[in-house]
């Protein structure tokens, strides 16, 4: 009788400590109050107030932003209030020297009488000249930012560049008419308007045109009366001297309005439209509803 073989099954078994044991989940910790750092956190916001966007450093030349046109705005119209004040003392200081002219008919004057004028007349007149130089400067470097500003917000260029304005500005002659167009070309693309429009000055613009081409003949006027050398000559000298420095303080102030004024165009939000609004008082108002059943927790 032949023997049949034996079937053996291997099976294969982990040997002891392969596998970590499982370990039962641990019981939630109670609520141990907000949590605590020992020093201050460096994570979060940085404290810094919200300002304009700044440009990002690139190839292209940067555009002009409004932040800066407010800036210069603010210098130069400051500076051309004071230049005004300084042109009015002037003025003053020319009236008193035209009334001691006048007293001088019937008899002599006291030294320290004329010397006083004459440093009142000297020291207001060099110090309304630096501040209307300062004023002049400031302006044409608030023009230059203003202008490259409107181009941005209006999407198209001046007509002019930087030395045609410079030029127009301060060559005699041309300075009479070229001044009148540059600030309505502003104002133009200041407004949004489009490209194609034809510029229509306001009349703010129109009055500081006029008044600046006025005040130009008009002092060019005085400059050549100073040459005469006779005694009514110097006496009419005076007076004209003293009007020329009212119309440039009329000048310089006007100015400044005009540069606030076309600065508030450029704007991306009317400024009257940034004031606080606040209720004052309800009147025909009807009396609110009263609940008849008060909220749980509530205090009674």
């Amino acid at each position: 009788m032949a023997l049949q073989p034996m079937r053996v099954d291997w099976v294969a078994s982990p040997p002891p400590g392969a596998y970590p044991h499982r370990r039962l989940a641990a019981p939630p910790r109670p609520y141990g109050g907000p949590p605590s750092y020992p020093v201050p956190p460096r994570w979060g916001f940085p404290l810094l107030a919200w300002r304009w966007p700044t440009s990002v450093a690139t190839d292209a030349k940067p555009a002009d932003s409004v932040d800066q046109v407010q800036r210069l705005a603010r210098t130069a119209s400051h500076v051309l209030a004071l230049a005004g004040v300084m042109a009015l003392w002037a003025a003053g200081s020319e009236v008193w020297r035209y009334v001691l002219l006048l007293l001088s008919r019937h008899g002599a004057l006291a030294a320290g009488t004329v010397d006083v004028s004459d440093a009142m007349v000297r020291a207001s007149s060099t110090v309304a000249a630096v501040a209307a130089a300062a004023g002049l400067v400031l302006t044409l470097l608030w023009l230059r930012r203003a202008r490259g500003a409107a181009a941005s917000a209006a999407g198209y260029g001046p007509s002019r560049s930087d030395r045609e304005v410079l030029a127009g500005v301060l060559v005699p002659g041309v300075n009479l008419v070229v001044p009148g167009s540059i600030a309505a070309e502003l104002e133009h693309a200041a407004l949004r308007l489009p490209v194609d429009a034809r510029p229509r000055p306001s009349r703010l613009v129109r009055w500081w045109w006029g008044l600046w081409s006025c005040t130009l003949l008009f002092t060019a006027g005085t400059i050549a009366w100073s040459f005469r050398s006779s005694v009514q000559a110097l006496a009419d000298g005076v007076l004209l001297h003293a009007v020329a420095d009212l119309l440039a303080a009329a000048v310089a102030i006007l100015t400044a309005v005009l540069v606030r004024r076309i600065t508030s165009l450029l704007l991306p939000v009317p400024t009257s439209a940034l004031r606080r609004m606040r209720v004052v008082g309800v009147k025909d108002a009807p009396e609110p509803a009263l609940r008849s059943v008060r909220a749980s927790g509530s205090p009674r």
